[in-house]
């Protein structure tokens, strides 16, 4: 592995952050995302937030409370020898509305207080602008992405940001899992789809001002600064055939064009053919702005980051069980294990989705998401032994150093999921966990938010100091 490899960790605000009637912050997306039977239907987009019993349990209004105690979270992270962070900022904080001309001092103060904590300890910032996150004032006003008047407000956001850190971060990441607009509409970008609408016409343009707005972000910030590294994310996971019958190897190949279609445009500039002659098939027209075509093909991203929990199957004989993985349901896959919420466990799947990755863009990758979501439990003498978790982080740390070392991908850096206990963003959960770092709260709420450092944190700290030599 090279040198300066980073190795690290990752949040969200969304999820671990907190602190949403502090420090001038605004309403948030996640604030009116619910646990439990609603809750995916409310992401889905298809549930009003507006119209949830009262009494709902919003799970990410407090989270792990990271707002007020970041200096303590962040010095385990220097003890467990991080090389980088990978965060994010919530918008809200920073323009409450979305609309205001300034933004709010005290947001900026907090962020700019959080990443001198990291630089203090030699940790690099890696900055998500946008992680399931938006204004919620700016959906109600304007339906959020659907709209391009949310352009024009994330670019105000971005230029803000970018002066102010243009000195402290170098590596910032657009939209988080661009792809999920597809899934979960109003998790990953505030969309709301009435049941009149096309939905697939409705995500398709949300996605389009995204995209546009991901190229003006990234034109932005290399004229602040040259240094400055963009990078796009997808949700990523390569698609397996069942079987070699033609029908399910066409069918993966649709599915892997699915999902690369966002990175397709990010990475290379304009929309590919197979992309247009779907939005043709469908009967989909896209408003476009005069000058959209030129914004995307200019201003393309230096680096792809992605996340990877699972690969995915498909079979199109109707028959078989079915399996879960990061909200991507497909065909249970008879040669793999299966975590405790069903999702399939492949270490070998993040060497080839790697390989797929940089031969379709050879550009740098960044993992900046990749774990293993499970119950923890605290034995008597407050231990936590996660050897599962070590298992699983090591199969997958060995193949992606494969990829790097014999075939030769060029790889940036790797940052596990939620590095410190944190909210599920798709079940709402405190007990499906996947930190180094305990954190003593539960699916109620309930809790000291005491951090206990896990197994797992020494096994990651052994990993770090050898640059992942004690692997091999």
């Amino acid at each position: 592995m090279r040198k300066d490899f980073l190795w690290g960790g990752a949040t969200a605000a969304s999820q671990c952050e907190g602190g949403w009637q502090s420090g001038g912050r605004g309403m948030a997306v996640v604030d009116v995302i619910p646990q439990g039977e609603n809750r995916l239907p409310v992401m889905k987009g298809v549930m009003d937030y507006r119209n949830l019993p009262a009494g709902s349990y919003y799970p990410g209004r407090d989270a792990i409370d990271m707002y007020h105690r970041y200096r303590e979270d962040i010095a385990l992270f220097a003890e467990m020898g991080f090389r980088c962070y990978r965060f994010s900022f919530s918008w809200s904080r920073i323009f409450p509305t979305g609309e205001e001309t300034e933004p709010d001092e005290e947001g900026l103060r907090f962020y700019e207080d959080l990443i001198e904590e990291l630089l203090k300890y030699g940790i690099e910032p890696v900055v998500t602008i946008c992680h399931f996150d938006i204004p919620l004032a700016l959906v109600e006003k304007y339906g959020s992405w659907r709209s391009r008047e949310t352009i024009g407000c994330f670019l105000r956001y971005c230029e803000v940001i970018f002066r102010r850190f243009k000195d402290k971060v170098r590596y910032w990441i657009t939209f988080n899992e661009i792809n999920m607009i597809m899934h979960l509409p109003f998790m990953g970008a505030g969309i709301l789809i009435g049941q009149e609408e096309n939905s697939l016409q409705v995500r398709y343009q949300a996605a389009h001002h995204e995209l546009v707005a991901s190229a003006m972000a990234t034109r932005l910030a290399h004229e602040i600064n040259p240094g400055f590294q963009v990078g796009c994310m997808l949700a990523a996971g390569s698609v397996y055939p069942y079987s070699c019958r033609p029908e399910d190897v066409w069918e993966s190949l649709k599915q892997d064009r699915e999902n690369y279609f966002f990175i397709d445009v990010q990475a290379r500039g304009e929309y590919p053919a197979y992309a247009k002659k779907f939005l043709e098939r469908e009967g989909l027209v896209l408003e476009t702005g005069v000058e959209d075509e030129k914004i995307l093909r200019e201003n393309t991203v230096d680096f792809i980051s992605l996340s990877y929990y699972n690969s995915r199957c498909v079979r199109t004989d109707g028959g078989g069980e079915m399996a879960g993985g990061n909200v991507f349901e497909s065909a249970k896959n008879p040669y793999l294990t299966y975590s405790q919420w069903g999702w399939p466990i492949d270490p070998l799947g993040l060497r080839i989705t790697l390989n797929d990755l940089y031969d379709r863009y050879q550009k740098p990758l960044f993992i900046v998401e990749n774990g293993l979501g499970a119950v923890d439990q605290v034995d008597g003498d407050g231990n936590i032994n996660d050897d599962y978790r070590i298992e699983y982080l090591e199969a997958h740390i060995k193949a992606m150093m494969d990829a790097v070392e014999e075939d030769g991908v060029d790889l940036l850096g790797y940052t596990p999921w939620g590095c410190i206990d944190l909210v599920s963003a798709t079940t709402g959960e405190m007990s499906k966990r996947y930190g180094f770092i305990y954190v003593d709260k539960d699916d109620k709420g309930q809790g000291t938010l005491g951090r206990t450092r896990k197994k797992s944190f020494e096994w990651y700290k052994k990993v770090i100091a050898g640059n992942g030599a004690v692997l091999k």
